[in-house]
């Protein structure tokens, strides 16, 4: 932008964030990495998004939320959550806000329920306990899936059934066929219609619930 590195930090004062003209050359050697703060105003600064200054793709919620140049204490209070609960959450990776925050923080954020799911890491958990639910007790799993994807239960349990009775067919199908003694090529053909749907499992769930999650996860009580 033809800015010498004391416009960079008279711009930024401006902004709220006064800096010396050193740290703006520091951070253009890499040798100082800015604070939030500085990180936002630097991107008012410049025109261009906090993406761009960071570097990375957003990966992790507390990158997301830099990504928005969103503060603790404002992503807080707009999810309507404890600023130190919040951060502690970034800190550990681990999501447990309710639905309404929950709801709140993908908005704010950008993202969809799955994309949350995703950054938290918690994508092998829901697979593991889907692949359980369609092939057991699927009602034993409703609360754990319900737990990670933070959406109604009532829908969650209509997915799991209905993914069960599905899982289900592939079987009775195979076995209605060696029964029959039909084709090899049509046991062949059921085994792999399983193995495509064992692949598509969590598309498919998502598919099912859909991944805005729009109803919440408990009955509110009316007038």
């Amino acid at each position: 932008m033809g800015l010498t590195t004391a416009q960079v930090a008279q711009s930024m004062a401006a902004c709220g964030a006064p800096v010396h003209p050193g740290l703006v050359d520091a951070w253009e050697q890499g040798t100082h990495v800015p604070s939030e703060p500085e990180l936002f105003a630097l991107a008012d600064v410049l025109w261009c998004p906090a993406t761009a200054l960071m570097g990375v793709e957003p990966r992790t919620l507390a990158e997301h939320r830099l990504a928005r140049q969103l503060s603790v204490e404002r992503l807080a209070h707009r999810i309507g959550m404890d600023p130190a609960a919040y951060e502690a959450a970034e800190a550990a990776q681990r999501w447990d806000g309710d639905y309404r925050q929950t709801k709140t923080l993908v908005d704010a954020l950008g993202l969809s329920l799955r994309q949350l799911v995703g950054i938290m890491g918690r994508v092998d958990e829901l697979t593991k306990h889907l692949r359980a639910a369609i092939d057991g007790r699927w009602k034993s799993h409703v609360g754990p899936v319900t737990e990670i994807v933070t959406v109604n239960e009532t829908r969650v349990s209509d997915a799991l059934r209905t993914m069960h009775a599905e899982f289900a067919d592939f079987s009775e199908r195979y076995m209605g066929h060696v029964v029959a003694r039909s084709d090899d090529s049509r046991l062949k053909e059921i085994a792999a219609e399983r193995s495509a749907y064992l692949r598509r499992l969590v598309d498919h769930f998502w598919e099912l619930i859909g991944e805005a999650g729009e109803v919440p996860p408990f009955n509110t009580v009316g007038p």
